[in-house]
């Protein structure tokens, strides 16, 4: 039976980055959902497509393939056959993205292959449903948040690195709104699923995160079951 972890919590906690360092330790299938979201989200904008627009956005819902890889140790995104790992990082994708994600046609769409994968192997997922929704019955929950400002510094300073001009405050407001979507959205709205640990980094390095969540794993294996919230 295979060995799942879900990793939910708002945009700008980490999830990506501590999924795939927590999958490499362990030897686990790290599944990005929100690449995939960002996936569709690139195809809409590059369409010209509305994200108020329902009945283009299920239309082209058809036309959309995704499929993940792997090379050189990197994430590979492909849609339609194209790479578009890069492209889908902007900012203006993630709000596409969080505006798009919480039409039912755009969650089926990626559901089935989701739960397959989890299915056929160990995996770790991260997202805004996945202990609620994706993976209810997943044997380890991880709900990972931080501060709002720790998390738009965070994120500047991604933008930073990359030579992409940002504003600080505007990142701050960006991730705000995109808190208050998510979590009020009427399908599958971000929240901790019942069973789940939640973790704090606003304080935590991502060495140290990665290792309270390998504890944990260790202990869950072990049988140890217990809920707790993590600073």
């Amino acid at each position: 039976m295979s060995f799942n972890i879900a990793i939910d919590g708002p945009a700008g906690a980490g999830k990506s980055t501590i999924a795939k360092k927590l999958a490499a330790k362990l030897s686990f299938l790290y599944v990005d959902t929100g690449a995939m979201y960002r996936a569709m989200a690139y195809y809409f904008l590059t369409h010209g497509i509305s994200a108020d627009d329902e009945d283009a956005l299920c239309a082209a819902c058809h036309d959309i393939q995704i499929s993940l890889g792997y090379a050189a140790g990197s994430q590979k995104v492909f849609l339609n056959g194209t790479d578009v790992a890069d492209q889908i990082r902007r900012e203006e994708v993630g709000n596409m993205a969080s505006a798009t994600s919480g039409y039912p046609f755009v969650r089926e769409k990626l559901l089935r292959l989701q739960q397959k994968l989890a299915k056929e192997n160990d995996v770790i997922m991260d997202g805004r449903d996945i202990g609620t929704c994706v993976l209810p019955d997943a044997r380890l929950k991880i709900y990972l948040t931080a501060s709002v400002r720790t998390r738009a510094m965070r994120r500047y300073k991604e933008l930073a690195e990359k030579g992409q001009d940002c504003d600080p405050a505007e990142i701050e407001r960006d991730i705000e709104a995109r808190d208050y979507r998510d979590m009020h959205r009427e399908i599958a709205p971000l929240k901790a699923a019942a069973d789940a640990i939640t973790l704090d980094s606003s304080e935590m390095t991502v060495e140290e995160v990665v290792e309270e969540i390998y504890r944990m794993v260790c202990g869950t294996e072990k049988g140890n079951t217990a809920h707790e919230t993590v600073h």
